[in-house]
């Protein structure tokens, strides 16, 4: 259990939280949810002690553990994973870490075999002994081969270093678990595992996540901040948004009727309040009408912008053909005489267990990148635009936001262009911002702007919802759907795969592909 009681922060002039109540309890996974910069990652901080507030206190229950998910990738470099794993109980650690240094003494005092014995029934009380068993059977589950547990974790891809630190929030059962974004870089092996071990969790988990359905699927309640105030609503992130929906519309639909109500009084006063005959009803219409209060209607903090791919010339009946392409890298060969043809009215997710198989795929696809042999053969009337995952080059400019979409589409009149950017949520002085300093979730949308505005009729995005926060995934899943060209993307969103997708090709280990013209969810079971 965890309580907060009339948390404030403020930094400077601008307040983050304000009087915020709350109790989280056990057996229940709360998902954290709002709008980017709404303070979902700061909140986490004041939960775990990582943040002092302004005003307000966090009560936590009689010796509960707080495990918190860290994203600091390099703080371990010279610990060994399994160890790195364990330290997520500080207290066994430190225990343990106390045992060695006595044992590795060569003299003993009384002190010391004293010391032992009581280190030794703290450590029988933690279950120590089944530490290094419990670590490894985490690092399994997450898809850590069992010969990278004792490697140092400098020695370790950064993906894998991911996997290890949200072991290392895992282990030994925390009474409180704080997870931020830990689905991130996880394969959809260790996303399942994930959902299944927190569903059967027994203690309390909130979590913040872009993840819809692992919201979906794990979430016994949500937490929405909006205006720094935090509502409670119990289901799962689908049932939230349609609760937030209705009673959004239940609103607007019972103010519309108290605004006809009090149109209909005003009138009836105005023209019998001097009529001597009519006062009375006059004045009990007076008195109606003062206790007719309109429902406070406060806009969400949450903003969704407008994703919509427009075609300019429609697509003819050829539109994209790969025969026997063929690309090695470094030596092992990623592609191995790929072949496939994309038909009319083609969404295709394409799956592979690394990333970089898939983007050299799309920027050969793309012309970007050159196969060592095969062949690409585009329909006359297609023209692609292409979504890269990496698109820091596009922005190495000294170039406001306005100037940068500028480059790309030449529009004449500054008012339409602006009006398009504010779409997309970059309003008034927003689009004089330099794009070399934009944050990731805005250079995205720079990026969709851009391919909106180009009109292409083949779409090929390598994980397009990358930086982008809820509200901009969800309009980007719509904007997909509707799209009436034919797209090849790359997305570990479950939710983009399984509306988008009616197609799915698996990139294997040895370069093959396995083409199934089916729903995602569908190939999944298979």
């Amino acid at each position: 259990m965890i309580q907060v009681n009339n948390v404030s922060l403020k930094f400077g002039k601008r307040t983050l939280f304000e009087e915020v109540n709350i109790k989280f309890t056990d057996g229940n996974c709360y998902g954290l949810i709002g709008a980017n910069g709404s303070g979902k990652s700061t909140f986490l901080k004041i939960l775990s002690g990582e943040q002092d507030t302004t005003t307000g206190e966090v009560v936590i229950g009689k010796d509960e553990r707080i495990s918190f998910l860290r994203q600091d990738h390099y703080q371990y470099d010279d610990k060994r994973v399994i160890d790195v794993v364990i330290m997520g109980n500080d207290k066994l650690y430190s225990i343990m870490e106390e045992k060695n240094a006595l044992y590795s003494q060569t003299e003993f005092s009384d002190e010391d075999y004293m010391k032992m014995a009581n280190l030794e029934a703290e450590f029988q009380e933690l279950d120590g002994w089944n530490a290094e068993p419990d670590a490894a059977q985490l690092l399994s589950n997450l898809g850590i081969e069992i010969d990278h547990h004792y490697m140092t974790m400098g020695e370790l891809p950064v993906k894998e270093r991911v996997k290890v630190l949200l072991a290392q929030a895992l282990f030994g059962d925390p009474d409180i678990l704080l997870l931020d974004e830990p689905t991130n870089s996880l394969d959809l092996d260790a996303i399942r595992w994930l959902e299944e071990f927190l569903i059967n969790f027994n203690n309390t988990v909130i979590i913040v996540s872009h993840d819809r359905h692992f919201l979906n699927k794990v979430c016994t309640h949500i937490a929405d901040i909006d205006y720094g105030k935090i509502k409670l609503y119990v289901g799962n992130y689908d049932f939230w948004y349609e609760s937030s929906e209705l009673l959004q519309r239940q609103m607007k639909e019972s103010n519309k009727k108290k605004e006809e109500k009090i149109k209909e009084l005003q009138s009836f006063i105005a023209r019998f309040s001097a009529n001597a005959s009519k006062s009375k009803q006059a004045t009990s219409r007076k008195k109606m009408l003062e206790k007719i209060q309109l429902d406070e209607i406060i806009p969400s903090s949450r903003k969704y912008p407008y994703i919509d791919f427009k075609i300019e010339k429609p697509a003819g009946k050829e539109i994209l053909k790969v025969e026997n392409l063929t690309k090695v890298v470094d030596g092992r060969t990623i592609l191995d005489k790929v072949s496939f043809t994309i038909l009319k009215g083609d969404k295709i997710t394409f799956l592979a267990q690394d990333d970089m198989v898939k983007t050299t795929l799309f920027n050969i696809l793309s012309g970007k990148d050159t196969a060592d042999s095969g062949t690409i053969e585009w329909g006359k009337t297609i023209i692609p635009g292409y979504l890269p995952q990496d698109n820091n080059e596009y922005f190495n400019v000294d170039k406001n936001i306005m100037e940068w979409i500028g480059q790309y589409y030449d529009i004449k009149d500054e008012t339409i262009l602006r009006g398009f950017l504010g779409r997309m949520l970059f309003s008034g002085e927003d689009v004089f911002k330099k794009v070399n300093v934009l944050s990731g979730g805005e250079k995205a949308r720079c990026m969709l702007s851009k391919m909106m505005l180009e009109q292409p009729n083949f779409l090929i995005l390598d994980e397009p919802t990358n930086h982008l926060d809820l509200e901009s995934i969800t309009s980007l899943n719509k904007g997909l759907c509707n799209f009436q060209g034919e797209v090849l993307f790359t997305s570990r969103d479950y939710e983009l795969n399984s509306t988008v997708a009616n197609r799915v090709i698996e990139i294997m280990e040895d370069g093959s592909i396995v083409d199934r013209s089916i729903p995602y969810e569908e190939y999944l079971e298979r």
